[in-house]
């Protein structure tokens, strides 16, 4: 397999370089040869005369391409806004084939059910290239529908694109079949000598805070947690609704997981009611989190793909990349991510709406993600003669998108542990009491009436006990010693309730009002109740304070029937006041 890259500038060094491609193939028996053009220049007549060029000049090679946002050639961003690869094939078993079909939502699936068809009729093939114009379509019955291709056919490709992001306009076209501004190609490759290897690379990382999606409609997302979709850009980015909107959010999609794979999704739009129409469906239900790019698990990842790829031992490397990279990381950089593989083998590609990579059967449709395609013919090269990947360096030294994301990185995750850390303090609040760190009455009302309902309706046999604690003679300690003194027997009671039930997974405790204390025992029978709380009691007692004293609790116990959590409370209050009335600090049982 052999590759040709061409800027294409001018008539006269073009032709020049079809010259030098037909002269190598005639001297080195090349055999199926394909052209692709990547074009930033979206002037029809352009493109056009440089397939005409094609056609006069090398009458057999096939051709196809689409516009892009930006192209890649020999792994850099290309200053040339039209570029061309040739790939020239040198093993005869090697074939290609071109199906190119009209593609709007309403055939989609149509249009993977004729490539289903073409496969099965060429069972050479063995991978599917495809260029597509995919801007505000939903790809769901697609990529269900190119699930089913048979499961050693590897598929891979990008979206075509715009070099103004914020315009929809784009097309795709082929030999003989002229161009569309909504169409798909599918480019099929395959043979005994032939062979692929495709992987991908994101990088992006999720922040920490969740949203569910509460409605959605395929690419629709209507609301997160129940409130408009576009509230959460505005609120936690100041992004706003405006003409700028698609090219502000690029940098920050949205990651969810699907299965063990990490997919991003980009919103292309804002709806007047403040849904978002997102580059691919997200499914109602679905968690998902605000992500950003992270320039060290970028690179990271390029490294140990590249060297994958290396053992590989390609001939040419295809690469579909998101436009969303080349905005986070800029022009100036954005070559950083590509230009490693070009030492493996000669790289080429563009930067997409969107991309497709096949995984273990399943179509999957990316955004703000690098796909890499390698492909050779032949047999796997020695272990010598393949690349180590390691003595390649990317220079991040003159990176300058590098400091400042890692200041915004740093800055991001140390906020949002923070914010996690005060979200937990503030849920524990919630349902703690503030002075004694118990449950409040609230939560523990909760917990009791849990057990009771899963005892019922889940058909549970687990006995339930509640004990319920006074302390004798409260107001006096007030009254005598101050509040302050008051408050310090109430936590030492609290302490003492904590200490007395270690180990017991199935024991609550909770502060029930003023002096007044619950324990719910969700395991225990009255027997065991009564026996922790004998321990309760004698505890307490034994504590002495420097101005009060020693002091004492009065405690009811209950074992629960087939009852409401009212009726159980009721028993329990009134086996504490039944101590109350015998004398104080002891323990009654009420069954």
């Amino acid at each position: 397999m052999k590759q040709f890259q061409i800027l294409y500038k001018d008539d006269e060094g073009f032709l020049e370089k079809l010259k030098e491609i037909k002269e190598w193939r005639v001297s080195h028996s090349g055999y199926v040869t394909i052209f692709r053009i990547y074009s930033e220049d979206m002037e029809l007549e352009h493109i056009r005369h440089i397939c005409d060029c094609l056609d006069d000049e090398m009458p057999d090679a096939l051709y196809l391409g689409c516009t892009t946002n930006a192209n890649i050639i020999d792994g850099a961003l290309s200053d040339a806004k039209i570029i061309l690869t040739c790939t020239i094939f040198e093993y005869e078993t090697t074939q290609a084939k071109i199906l190119q079909l009209p593609f709007l939502e309403e055939n989609a699936a149509q249009d993977a059910a004729a490539l289903k068809e073409c496969c099965d009729a060429n069972p050479w093939v063995q991978a599917v290239e495809m260029h597509a114009t995919i801007m505000d379509m939903s790809m769901m019955e697609f990529c269900k529908e190119m699930s089913r291709l048979r499961e050693d056919i590897q598929v891979f490709g990008g979206g075509a694109f715009n070099p103004d992001m914020d315009d929809d306009r784009a097309m795709v076209f082929s030999k003989g079949n002229g161009f569309l501004e909504h169409g798909i190609i599918f480019l099929l490759l395959g043979g005994n000598d032939f062979h692929t290897y495709s992987t991908f690379i994101a990088g992006w990382k999720p922040l920490k805070r969740k949203f569910r999606v509460t409605k959605a409609d395929r690419q629709i997302l209507y609301e997160l947690d129940g409130k408009p979709a576009l509230d959460v850009y505005r609120r936690f980015l100041n992004i706003n609704k405006n003409d700028r909107f698609f090219s502000n959010t690029l940098e920050f999609p949205l990651f969810l997981e699907h299965g063990d794979i990490d997919i991003l999704r980009c919103p292309l739009a804002v709806n007047d009611d403040d849904s978002l129409v997102m580059s691919s469906d997200v499914q109602e239900d679905a968690v998902v989190r605000l992500a950003y790019g992270d320039p060290e698990t970028i690179l990271a990842s390029i490294r140990q793909d590249g060297q994958e790829i290396a053992d590989f031992g390609p001939e040419v490397i295809q690469t579909f990349s998101c436009a969303a990279r080349k905005a986070f990381w800029g022009d100036a950089n954005i070559s950083d991510e590509t230009s490693l593989f070009n030492s493996v083998a000669p790289t080429t590609g563009f930067y997409t709406h969107g991309e497709f990579l096949r995984i273990k059967g399943d179509m999957l449709n990316f955004n703000v993600t690098l796909v890499l395609v390698a492909m050779r013919e032949g047999d796997m090269p020695k272990t010598d003669q393949k690349v180590n990947i390691a003595k390649a360096q990317i220079d991040n030294d003159n990176n300058e998108k590098i400091p400042i994301i890692r200041r915004f990185v740093s800055f991001i995750e140390a906020s949002t542990a923070e914010l996690e850390e005060m979200n937990q303090r503030l849920a524990l609040n919630s349902i703690t009491d503030g002075l004694t760190r118990l449950y409040n009455r609230a939560e523990i009302e909760r917990r009791i009436r849990s057990a009771l309902d899963k005892r019922t309706y889940q058909g549970t046999c687990n006995d339930i006990s509640l004990i319920m604690l006074d302390i004798d003679n409260f107001k006096r300690v007030n009254d005598i010693y101050g509040h302050k003194e008051g408050d310090c027997v109430i936590q030492a009671l609290s302490d003492v309730l904590r200490n007395t039930t270690i180990g017991l997974d199935s024991c609550f405790l909770g502060r029930w009002g003023g002096e007044e204390f619950m324990i719910l025992l969700s395991d225990s029978n009255a027997d065991d109740a009564v026996t922790l709380a004998e321990k309760i009691r004698k505890k307490f007692a034994s504590v002495s304070y420097e101005t009060a004293g020693c002091q004492t609790v009065s405690i009811g116990v209950t074992q629960a029937k087939d009852e409401t959590a009212d009726a159980l409370y009721n028993r329990v209050d009134k086996a504490l006041y039944m101590a109350k009335a015998a004398g104080k600090n002891q323990v009654i049982r009420l069954d």
